[in-house]
């Protein structure tokens, strides 16, 4: 069964994000407060954690350095609604995705599964048998595990999903909405940055080419594009 932490100062909000989850068929443990959320995290092992942005004694921005010190596990972050600095800052230090608050408990159970089912999609025999070469990465899609010069190259899973589908398609250009699409299991809304945070973060983790040009390049009004050596 799949095991979620949700971590909410919102007793009752969270009481009924509980109940629904475990409904749906996931064993659900709550925590209500930063430092708590950050302590269950690192020593149980779950699947994926929810991260209130607004809460006491740590708030969330903190409490996801933290896990990421520690942990690559899946991070989904409850924002205010259009609280755009909170959302940009949780993308930067790693979450995988968010969900404006107030949600419905429908609406986080659909970006859960989208997470978590791009974690555990088959790999197919080709991923098996070949990783993904592009100069000096490579990638292994079975295992979701990447190395940049020989060295290991620590991704989110949001970050492996983009760095994977550019690197497949290596020399061309992949839009916004094809990485929104198949990296966060949803169509790009306007004004959404979370792509173009998620690059920025994967950009700082390769450095620039020997040119001192970035490894991926943005095509203005197209997308993304991995740039061949």
């Amino acid at each position: 069964m799949t095991r979620v932490l949700l971590v909410d100062d919102d007793v009752e909000l969270s009481g009924m994000l509980s109940e629904y989850l475990t409904q749906e068929g996931f064993d659900t443990d709550v925590a209500h407060d930063g430092e708590a959320g950050v302590k269950a995290a690192l020593e149980g092992p779950f699947d994926i954690v929810v991260l209130d942005v607004m809460m006491p004694v740590l708030n969330g921005v903190d409490a996801l350095r933290k896990i990421r010190q520690h942990s690559n596990m899946p991070v989904l972050m409850l924002t205010a609604r259009g609280d755009d600095i909170d959302r940009v800052v949780g993308l930067e230090l790693g979450a995988d995705d968010y969900v404006p608050k107030p949600c419905t408990p429908r609406e986080l159970v659909a970006r859960i599964r989208a997470i978590l089912r791009r974690m555990s999609a088959p790999a197919t025999t080709a991923d098996h048998a070949d990783a993904i070469q592009e100069g000096p990465l490579t990638l292994w899609p079975a295992k979701r595990t990447a190395e940049w010069h020989g060295n290991a190259l620590t991704l989110t899973s949001t970050e492996f999903s983009i760095l994977e589908l550019l690197a497949r398609h290596a020399g061309s250009v992949v839009s916004k909405n094809e990485l929104s699409e198949k990296a966060l299991g949803r169509p790009l809304a306007r004004f959404d940055r979370s792509i173009d945070v998620h690059v920025s973060s994967i950009r700082q983790k390769l450095g620039a080419r020997r040119d001192g040009q970035s490894w991926i390049q943005t095509v203005r009004g197209q997308g993304y594009q991995f740039v061949r050596e």
